[in-house]
């Protein structure tokens, strides 16, 4: 048999044919049916609808390269849907924006840049991390998708949580599971705190908080996660004033995402080839008196017992004699005129509401609190090891409740103030307790609480 010759101009157009394209240019738009496909074909750009009504459309980001139900990553008119389909069109204006308009000519989204009116030619691309960026002509980036998040972080996206810069990084979850416009539900860095540290907000209230963040300079982490083969790596930056956190994963891992779900959990999640689904890694809250100060004062969620609950702090008793979730009060009042003693907690997610001395020693910080009588109780750590360039130390000090404490097995030590010095008992104080606990024993018997002289 013959063989043929396929001219070669007609193989290099059909390769320029089925190649995926990932840019776009003021030339060409992208309107409703195309997509822009990342070079390793990871990522696709376009117009989508979450419910099959197809009453909304939105110009988003998703896996393209992953089966079963789209997962989106990113929305840009999350709160301005597109109701006419064939009508919305992304463009590259020629003051270097973007553009997302319908067919009446109404703007329905855009890109802030502050770019010079004399740059022109710009254009954008979807890179194989799923950020979405405009670019110019000499390569600088004018502004990208990772800095303006909707619900989810992917791996070396900064996001910036430093209550020192202007705008802080927000993620807002969607309403619901197929409504992409902004929920009930936020998670960013708490202005009020002195130091940094992460919120889950619920409107304007606060839902669920992390542990205090490490202000040290650069941090670098690597934590190997057995499921997936993978190893995390966790970096913490603070440059300038601004303090990013970011997350890669190591080479050939499964796809990773963390997301803020529409029930106002944060979620870490992986791909599993498998099954074809989302594995959950980790979630955050995980119990009930994880949701913010829900144990009250003096009180704390043990999350290393089998069902996490909350727990008085030693010396403290529950205020309403049953259980220490309305919170603990002290068995002795502490007095200016009388001695104290600290007690330490180690695994301690401390408290909210702390005010930070800068530059101080442990010993300094110890004397700090104790030598005002308001001073409820202190935290230390030593950053010198993490990179920390100018304050190698953080110095916490409480003057009121302690609230939204956590024990786990990670954590630092919180040192809180009690009556009495220590060394010092009393025989007709400790025959008190003793009648005191075996009264209370009686009533757990008839009221089958056990716990309440644990």
């Amino acid at each position: 048999m013959a063989m043929r010759y396929i001219p070669i101009f007609f193989l290099l157009f059909l390769s320029s044919f089925c190649k995926s394209d990932d840019q776009l240019t003021q030339a060409k738009p992208l309107t409703h049916g195309h997509t822009l496909i990342s070079e390793t074909g990871d990522f696709a750009l376009g117009f989508f609808s979450p419910t099959t009504s197809n009453r909304s459309f939105y110009l988003g980001i998703w896996y393209h390269s992953l089966p079963g139900p789209r997962t989106v990553v990113w929305v840009a008119n999350r709160d301005n849907p597109i109701t006419n389909p064939s009508s919305g069109t992304l463009t590259v204006t020629s003051n270097s924006s973007l553009v997302l308009s319908d067919s009446s000519g109404r703007n329905i989204w855009m890109t802030a840049s502050n770019i010079p009116a004399r740059v022109s030619r710009a254009h954008a691309v979807l890179l194989n991390s799923g950020n979405f960026v405009l670019r110019s002509p000499n390569g600088a980036d004018i502004w990208q998708s990772f800095d303006h998040p909707t619900d989810t972080m992917l791996p070396t996206m900064r996001f910036l949580a430093s209550y020192k810069a202007q705008v802080v990084g927000r993620f807002i979850a969607w309403k619901g599971p197929h409504d992409p416009s902004s929920g009930n539900f936020s998670l960013s860095s708490d202005p009020s705190s002195p130091t940094p540290q992460l919120i889950i907000w619920h409107g304007t209230k606060p839902y669920c908080r992390t542990t205090v963040l490490n202000e040290a300079s650069v941090i670098y982490g690597g934590t190997y996660l057995s499921n997936t083969g993978s190893v995390l790596y966790e970096a913490n930056i603070n440059s300038r004033g601004e303090y990013y956190i970011m997350f890669t994963i190591s080479e050939n891992s499964p796809f990773t995402r963390i997301t803020l779900d529409y029930s106002g959990k944060s979620q870490f999640l992986s791909w599993n080839n498998q099954s074809s689904s989302w594995a959950l890694i980790g979630e955050h809250p995980t119990a009930a008196c994880d949701l913010y100060a829900l144990c009250g004062p003096f009180s704390y969620c043990d999350y290393t017992q089998i069902i996490p609950a909350c727990q008085c702090l030693e010396g403290f008793e529950p205020i309403d004699d049953i259980s220490s979730s309305k919170g603990c009060k002290r068995k002795k009042v502490l007095k200016c005129s009388e001695p104290s003693h600290f007690v330490s907690l180690p695994g301690m997610k401390v408290p909210d509401k702390f005010l930070h001395i800068q530059n101080k020693s442990f010993d300094e910080c110890t004397a700090e609190c104790n030598r005002n009588c308001s001073c409820t109780a202190y935290a230390y750590a030593n950053l010198s090891r993490a990179g920390a360039m100018a304050d190698s130390s953080r110095c916490l000090v409480w003057l009121g409740e302690l609230t939204d404490a956590g024990k786990g097995t990670a954590g630092e030590n919180l040192y809180f103030r009690l009556a009495d010095a220590p060394g010092i008992w009393s025989p007709i104080s400790s025959i008190s307790m003793e009648i005191a606990c075996v009264s209370r024993h009686l009533t757990s018997f008839l009221n089958f609480s056990w716990y309440l002289c644990k």
